[in-house]
C-alpha cells in the first residue's frame, strides 16, 4: 500500500495509478492528492503500451463525445420559438441599420459561439466580436461590446502602449511599438466568391455600428488587425484596382464557403 506502507495492496487508483489495501487509505490518497479516482479517458498513452483496451476506451469516449454533441443539438431550447424569435428580432434590428446580418444552422461553431445581443431599451447593439492579429498569430473575443463604441478605444487594451495589458501588450509588442498611424483594420467582405477574396479598411475613429453599414456580417465581425509596413498578402478593396465590391448574386457562394469551413472546423 502506498499510504500507509504496511498491508499488501489490494486496490488500485484508476486516476493516478497509486496502490491501497483498504478503503481507509483510499480516502487518504485522495484527499491527500486531491484526487477523484475517475480514470481519465484522454490520458496520454505512448504507441508501445497502446493496446486493444485502450483502443475500444477511445472508441466508447467519442461515441460519448457523439451523443451529448446529438442531444445538445436536439435541445428543446435550440428549436424553441424564443429562440427563433429572438434570432429573427436581431436580423431585423440589424436590417434597420443597413446590415445584412446572416445567422448559421444550429450546430456550427460561430452558431454556439455567438453571444451578440440587442438592448430595446437603449437601442443599441451588444456586439460579440472576434480581433485577429495575424502578425502576431493572436486571437481574442470580445462579448457585449456596445455598438457606439469607437474601434480606436476597442483597440485601445490591446495595441495602446499605456492602457494595454502587460501580458496582451507583450504578446502584441510589434503592434504596440508601431506607430497607431500604421495599424490598419480589416474586415472580410462576405459577399465574394473564394477565389476573389478581399477586404474593407475600417475606420478607427468610427463608431463599430458606423463601420459595419452596408456590410454582410455571418453570426458576429471579425476584424483583422494589420500594420501598413508589414507585407500582407490580405487585398484591401478599392486600392488594388479592382471592381467594387460583388453584387448579392454571389452571396450565396460565399455562405457556402463560410459553412464548409464551419462543418471542417466543427468536425
Amino acid at each position: 500500500c502506498e499510504t500507509c506502507s504496511k498491508e499488501e495492496a489490494k486496490y488500485r487508483c484508476p486516476r493516478c495509478m497509486k496502490y491501497s489495501c483498504s478503503l481507509l487509505c483510499v480516502k487518504k490518497h485522495k484527499l491527500a492528492l486531491s484526487c477523484n479516482g475517475v480514470r481519465d479517458k484522454t490520458a496520454f498513452v505512448s504507441v508501445n503500451e497502446f493496446t486493444d483496451l485502450n483502443l475500444l476506451s477511445d472508441y466508447r469516449f467519442l461515441e460519448d463525445v457523439g451523443r451529448t454533441a446529438d442531444a445538445a443539438a436536439r435541445h428543446c431550447l435550440v428549436h424553441s420559438p424564443a429562440t427563433k424569435r429572438l434570432l429573427y428580432c436581431l436580423r431585423n434590428k440589424a436590417r434597420g441599420c443597413n446590415i445584412e446580418l446572416k445567422t448559421l444552422p444550429v450546430g456550427f461553431t460561430k452558431r454556439r459561439e455567438n453571444s451578440t445581443t440587442f438592448n430595446s431599451v437603449e437601442n443599441k447593439f451588444y456586439w460579440h466580436l472576434k480581433l485577429i492579429f495575424p502578425h502576431c498569430h493572436a486571437e481574442y473575443t470580445l462579448k457585449g461590446v456596445p455598438d457606439d463604441k469607437t474601434l480606436a478605444d476597442i483597440l485601445k487594451p490591446y495595441i495602446d502602449p499605456v492602457e494595454s495589458d502587460p501580458v496582451v501588450c507583450q504578446r502584441l509588442k510589434i503592434y504596440t511599438a508601431s506607430p497607431q498611424s500604421d495599424v490598419r483594420i480589416l474586415m472580410k467582405i462576405e459577399n465574394r466568391s473564394r477565389n476573389s477574396v478581399r477586404y474593407n479598411e475600417l475606420d478607427a475613429s468610427r463608431t463599430l455600428l458606423d463601420n459595419l453599414k452596408g456590410k454582410v456580417i455571418i453570426e458576429y465581425p471579425t476584424l483583422f488587425v494589420v500594420l501598413k509596413t508589414l507585407k500582407s498578402d490580405m487585398v484591401v478593396l478599392g486600392q488594388d484596382g479592382s471592381e467594387p465590391a460583388e453584387n448579392s448574386d454571389s452571396e450565396s457562394s460565399s455562405l457556402s464557403s463560410v459553412e464548409e469551413g464551419e462543418i471542417r472546423d466543427s468536425s
